[in-house]
């Protein structure tokens, strides 16, 4: 009970901060074109990082997306960006000052910042200069106007996997979600990815976020998917929460995956012990292309010596996009109509494009836990045109 108690802890910090950053609303960045830019000279790209929080993850952090950005500038070839990053100190007033500062300075886009609420504040004080943010956020309730979120979001993976799902027969779903903030904006990201992918919702179910609270849901989820006839239990629970007790609980209560399947909106390959938990085995989620993003690890190492931050391919595939534009040599290339080309970017995970609300749709594999070890069930398309799309 100790590490469920401690890992809930943790899980419900990160729902608390998701729910202050929903509350990010009232102040909305408003839509712009962008800036007509020279792309015979290069082009300068503002990177706002964390660093000054006093954080020392924040600098770590902050190191890895500089060194993520400067490694895609060098792989865009006669491109020329001229990166100039900025300290937010890991805070809205940060954001908002180092964003206004970077603008003043000729900045004709801006990279970053990571937080939710940081994000939204750089977005609203350059939105009248019309200069596009591509955050390193996933939150899309900051999404739109000037603002684009890069991180990957719930929405997408709800796709991919109800797409997988219907189409593999299993059509009727049954949510399980925590009753967190994060679980309630993970369960409303799975019924409308089950609705876009022709399945239906036969029930729902939702716990109270704590282990006592999973095994007094358990048997109610178990009956719902013996009285649904439900194909496939989709959660919303990660590893570092409820995940490792739900799956067994549902086990115990004599829910059998092979008939209703198991599907995760969370990674369950992080970290790697929680793959030779006997509830995942069978289960079903989504993940980038573990290949390229090998490949990106490996480069990286040998560039710097260190592994990368999770977050950086974010500041990677931002400079990629960017390159990619700027190579066009067309003037209105950091416009918001062309960083939502439908063909989008090839980055550290795979493609991926910009949606004209600001989102993001990313490539992802479906991956499955077998024997404790995963296993790549249905490749990650490499075009928009493609398989899953």
């Amino acid at each position: 009970m100790l590490s469920f108690l401690k890992a809930a802890r943790k899980s419900l910090t990160r729902a608390s901060l998701a729910a202050a950053a929903i509350a990010l609303a009232a102040c909305q960045p408003v839509g712009v074109g962008g800036p007509a830019i020279d792309t015979s000279a290069p082009v300068p790209v503002a990177l706002l990082v964390p660093s000054g929080s006093g954080s020392a993850g924040d600098d770590v952090l902050a190191t890895s997306l500089q060194n993520a950005a400067r490694l895609a500038i060098a792989d865009l070839g006669n491109v020329k960006i001229d990166l100039r990053v900025y300290s937010t100190g890991g805070k809205p007033a940060g954001a908002q000052t180092a964003a206004i500062k970077a603008v003043d300075e000729g900045a004709k886009i801006i990279l970053g910042p990571v937080f939710a609420q940081n994000a939204n504040a750089a977005g609203v004080a350059v939105a009248g200069r019309g200069v596009n943010v591509l955050s390193f956020s996933n939150n899309t309730d900051i999404a739109g106007g000037n603002v684009f979120v890069l991180g990957p979001t719930f929405a997408n993976t709800a796709n991919r996997l109800a797409s997988y799902s219907v189409g593999q027969g299993k059509r009727n779903i049954l949510i399980v979600n925590d009753r967190t903030p994060a679980g309630e904006i993970g369960r409303v990201a799975i019924e409308r990815g089950v609705s876009r992918a022709g399945g239906s919702v036969v029930a729902r179910v939702d716990y109270e976020f704590s282990q006592n609270g999973i095994v007094s849901a358990a048997p109610e989820i178990a009956a719902q998917v013996r009285s649904t006839g439900a194909q496939a239990v989709f959660m919303t629970a990660d590893t570092a929460g409820a995940l490792p007790l739900l799956t067994q609980m549902l086990r115990d209560n004599r829910v059998d995956p092979s008939v209703a399947q198991f599907i995760g909106l969370t990674r369950w390959d992080i970290p790697a012990a929680t793959m030779s938990l006997p509830g995942v085995q069978g289960g079903w989620f989504a993940m980038p292309d573990p290949a390229l993003y090998q490949r990106y690890q490996s480069r990286y190492m040998s560039a710097y010596g260190t592994p990368p931050h999770p977050i950086s391919g974010l500041a990677y595939d931002g400079i990629a996009a960017i390159g990619a534009l700027v190579k066009s040599g067309n003037s209105g290339a950091l416009t918001a109509q062309a960083l939502t080309q439908n063909s989008g970017f090839v980055g550290v995970n795979g493609i991926f494009r910009l949606r004209g609300d600001g989102t993001n749709e990313r490539a992802l594999a479906v991956a499955q836990i077998s024997n404790n070890q995963l296993a790549i069930i249905d490749a990650a398309p490499r075009s928009f045109g493609g398989a899953g799309y």
